[in-house]
């Protein structure tokens, strides 16, 4: 569990250095979220390495072997001179989680006996809301202090006694054996189907959706993608085991899973940036204000595995997803002048949801699988979960953009002679410029400067709003899985 708090803590420690990053090397938005982008596709890539890991070195052995990778990425965060290294150590860093987390939950999941999996669930998922809890606080003050560099060094220390606790108390490998083959070639078509797709999805807006450059990343993806799977299903010893579908409680909670991840990312993602760029928050504030709500899901979320053991997980599912959804709906309505007090209740709301949907969609996930089947399972449903946060977080990111640019064009409609409120607004700005003493000849052309601005601003608001908006929409869709979740669980077998 430290090990997996340390690498959920650099994942999520990240989104408040965004505003930062994007003024330390000069770049868009559209290149900043490879911050968040680069980690999480990384992440996906590597969950299908898990199961092969532990095979070769044991789970001891290959926790070490990652955590030396993620001290590696972090060398290169902290030492690069160039953002392109900065995102290559984050892409080190998403490696590391990738083939980390699900040797945790088949660990966990290994040690309890299946009627009590809810809660061992809940203390899975507690740890692994600490991290989202105090990394972007921990995060913001770092920045506010020091520096953004200095923020990837925080998990370290913990990775540093995870890696100790893990050299002591982690099963070696059960037998001696030769490492098994590994499908290099299916996992390099994996990789180049998720660079190429995640990466045209977040240059689209840059380059334009029809171009030669986007469509032509669009079709290796699919090529590249339809190669992958068809690899897998005449593969002996598949990367992404495709028979675990055929059980239909666990492909219920696989469709949920990949829109929770797709949600849950996306919202991790866009709340500290939002906070900073619109309500003027300072970094240390965009992480504080999650912190309410990290206290009181942490406080709750052995209730709710409780919980999950008693009730049909698809109920729980169900009624987190909503509450997930109604606390982004509320955020979707906010402006500049939202207070920190009503910005952390409308997380409260949200991540409630999360905590009532990690330990029963976990857990039924995992039930209808056999002993054998676990570490391939959790691999196949962590990877389906993150590869769902890598989706969400890039369209998320080029859906804003578009949105903010649709919000510009249409305000900047409206500026015309007719408008009374422009008018007034430039003629304040005008008497405000002559007061301090600016020369007549460049009252108007800074008036509409201002002007401008202003429309910006608010075009940006906008489009934040309606990222939260379609957060929503996609967590209300999901009830739809979830209830056939339910269906799945109730029919005879599963």
């Amino acid at each position: 569990m430290a090990g997996a708090i340390a690498m959920v803590l650099s994942s999520t420690i990240a989104n408040v250095s965004v505003p930062t990053v994007m003024g330390a090397f000069g770049v868009g938005q559209d290149q900043a979220q490879w911050l968040a982008t680069g980690f999480v596709a990384m992440m996906v890539a590597s969950q299908l390495l898990s199961a092969w890991f532990v095979s070769a070195f044991g789970v001891r052995g290959a926790f070490v072997v990652i955590n030396c990778v993620f001290f590696a990425g972090t060398a290169l965060i902290f030492l690069g001179t160039s953002f392109e290294i900065v995102v290559l150590g984050r892409v080190l860093q998403g490696f590391s989680a990738g083939v980390v987390m699900p040797m945790v939950m088949a660990l966990t999941v290994s040690q309890f006996p299946p009627h009590r999996r809810g809660m061992a669930m809940a203390i899975y998922g507690t740890g692994i809301q600490i991290a989202p809890m105090i990394g972007p606080m921990i995060g913001g003050l770092v920045i506010d202090t020091l520096g953004w560099r200095e923020i990837f060094l925080v998990p370290i220390p913990i990775c540093v006694v995870a890696l100790l606790l893990g050299m002591v108390y982690l099963p070696g490998r059960e037998e001696q054996t030769l490492a098994p083959k590994f499908g290099w070639i299916s996992y390099l078509l994996l990789v180049a189907t998720l660079a190429s797709l995640l990466f045209a999805g977040a240059n689209g807006q840059r380059y334009g959706w029809n171009s030669n450059a986007i469509l032509m990343l669009v079709l290796i993806g699919f090529t590249t993608g339809g190669a992958f799977v068809w690899l897998q299903l005449r593969s002996k010893s598949p990367l992404l085991d495709f028979s675990l579908f055929r059980v239909p409680q666990f492909t219920s909670a696989v469709i949920v899973a990949f829109v929770f991840g797709l949600g849950n990312f996306a919202a991790n993602y866009l709340i500290p940036v939002t906070v900073q760029q619109v309500q003027g928050f300072t970094p240390f504030l965009s992480g504080l204000v999650l912190v309410p709500a990290g206290i009181l899901v942490i406080s709750a979320t052995l209730v709710f595995g409780r919980l999950a053991d008693i009730f049909p997980a698809h109920l729980m599912v169900m009624l987190g997803l909503c509450l997930f959804a109604l606390g982004n709906y509320f955020m979707s309505q906010t402006d500049a002048h939202t207070t920190f007090l009503a910005f952390a209740w409308m997380i409260i709301v949200a991540r409630f949801g999360m905590a009532m949907i990690i330990p029963s969609l976990d857990s039924s996930a995992l039930r209808a699988l056999s002993p054998e089947q676990l570490h391939r399972g959790s691999g196949a449903f962590n990877f389906m979960r993150q590869l769902g946060g890598a989706c969400g977080v890039t369209a998320l990111v080029a859906f804003i953009e578009r949105r903010t640019q649709f919000h510009v064009e249409a305000m900047a409609a409206t500026q015309t002679a007719g408008n009374s409120a422009t008018l007034e607004l430039l003629s304040k700005v005008r008497s405000l410029l002559t007061e301090a003493g600016v020369s007549e000849n460049l009252l108007n052309p800074a008036a509409l400067h201002y002007l401008g601005k202003v429309i910006e601003a608010q075009a940006i608001a906008r489009g934040f709003n309606d990222g939260f908006l379609i957060i929503a929409l996609v967590f209300v869709l999901a009830v739809i899985p979830a209830w056939n979740l339910g269906k799945a669980r109730r029919r005879p077998g599963h």
